[in-house]
């Protein structure tokens, strides 16, 4: 075959949760025998290359600008999609002209800004959903949710309360959808655009594939036949790819410390944002379960002032020789850790996913952002492999609240039974004869068609 077959180009939203799993793929493809461009936003790109080692010849890290004006603000949500949806297609048309690509494996949020230019230049279309398989299908049904008045024609809630698409599946909310992020109506409804936008663009795509698998979702996959799951995705043995924020590495020899099934670990995301108050009592409330704990704090991870170095400082000293604080961690080896218990989340889907794989048990402390209600809703729900957080009267989560929890969590056999029964099935899917395995080999074939 041609070598130059064998080349494609991967692009993702310009998100941690989005380039983590597509430059995942993007290893896999390697290993394949593929050569890779991986295209993304200069910001991201820069950071990637400050934090990851990529010593892989066939994949090629390509920057394009973001068409933000320096100064402006990247978590202006609006801002970024608005700067997005003006740029991004004349620089994929451009690259494909120059790359010779046979092949665009792309984000599915991103359809709308690249599908037609690439079908339009003869380059064939798959198209890659970095969570779940109800998180996509609900996005496929928007059409149906406006028609039968679950929403107005610029996506807000006409209905308020719950619905659901199918037994076991994830409750849908509707004023927790996907585009129901933070910024106000006018973003709100931006977001709306480019989900429906995408949806019409989805069509232009050979093949839909998704980071799953059927195990976890076996309703979701029945309802929606066309998504395939090839997941869970991981680098193999290689240092976790695609990440954006510096790994503490210390963390993996203190684990080493500790005896099996010990520790507590924490983690929330790139974007999740505490008050000091919510702060502070998380932070207690790891002190309170007289448990050693591994918990990210990342140097944004406080609003408005934060919280004063003396307190945080004065909590370290308390707990020094039981509790470990990083900015960042290689997640993907921390939670197959032999000595980590369980993992308080955010439920972000690669964290959920990881968690999964790993059979680990869960105390979901969901933002309510995108994705993460019907993440939550899967673990405590459906696969009833963790437990939630539950909020005061005034929103917050006490101290009490949560050392309660991690011990209910960690002293639940059922949940950790149910753990290891789903994380074995993650593995095996991926194994020879497994379906996310078979999928996987009907998407290489497709590529190298």
């Amino acid at each position: 075959m041609d070598t130059a077959a064998l080349h494609v180009m991967v692009l993702p939203l310009p998100a941690q949760g989005h380039v983590t799993p597509l430059m995942e793929l993007s290893h896999r493809l390697d290993d394949h025998g593929f050569e890779v461009t991986f295209v993304c936003t200069e910001p991201v790109i820069n950071a990637m290359r400050q934090t990851t080692t990529h010593d892989d010849r066939k994949i090629h890290l390509v920057s394009i600008p973001d068409g933000m004006a320096d100064g402006d603000d990247r978590k202006d949500l609006g801002k970024v999609l608005d700067a997005l949806s003006r740029c991004v297609s004349g620089y994929v048309e451009d690259l494909i002209g120059k790359t010779k690509v046979k092949w665009l494996v792309a984000d599915t949020n991103m359809g709308a800004l690249c599908f037609e230019v690439a079908k339009k230049l003869g380059v064939r279309v798959a198209s890659f959903f970095p969570a779940s398989a109800a998180c996509l299908g609900t996005l496929f049904r928007v059409p149906k949710l406006i028609e039968d008045g679950f929403f107005d024609d610029k996506g807000f809630p006409k209905r308020r309360g719950e619905f659901e698409l199918a037994p076991k599946m994830p409750p849908i909310y509707t004023s927790h959808m996907v585009w129901s992020v933070e910024g106000g109506p006018e973003v709100q409804h931006a977001a709306f655009q480019l989900v429906c936008r995408n949806n019409q663009a989805s069509s232009l795509a050979e093949i839909t594939v998704c980071n799953s698998f059927l195990e976890a979702e076996a309703m979701a996959f029945e309802l929606f036949p066309n998504i395939l799951p090839i997941g869970p995705l991981f680098a193999d043995q290689r240092k976790p790819v695609g990440q954006f924020l510096p790994e503490d590495t210390r963390c993996l020899s203190w684990l080493d410390g500790h005896p099996d099934n010990s520790v507590v670990y924490v983690a929330f995301g790139t974007s999740t944002v505490f008050d000091p108050r919510q702060f502070k009592e998380l932070a207690e409330g790891l002190e309170l379960t007289g448990r050693p704990f591994l918990w990210v704090v990342r140097p944004d991870f406080t609003s408005g002032a934060g919280v004063s170095k003396a307190w945080f400082e004065e909590f370290e000293n308390r707990v020094a020789g039981r509790g470990m604080v990083v900015s960042w961690c290689s997640q993907q080896q921390v939670l197959a850790h032999r000595a980590v218990a369980c993992f308080v989340s955010h439920c972000g889907w690669n964290s959920t996913m990881e968690g999964v794989r790993n059979g680990m048990p869960f105390l979901c402390w969901s933002r309510l952002k995108v994705d993460q209600y019907t993440n939550r809703s899967y673990v405590c729900d459906i696969w009833r492999t963790g437990l939630a957080v539950s909020p005061s009267e005034d929103g917050v989560v006490t101290k009490e609240e949560v050392s309660a929890k991690v011990e209910h969590v960690i002293g639940d056999h059922g949940i950790a039974n149910r753990a290891r029964i789903l994380g074995d099935a993650a593995r095996s899917t991926l194994g020879e004869g497994g379906s996310s395995h078979e999928n996987f080999n009907r998407f290489i074939g497709l590529l190298m068609e």
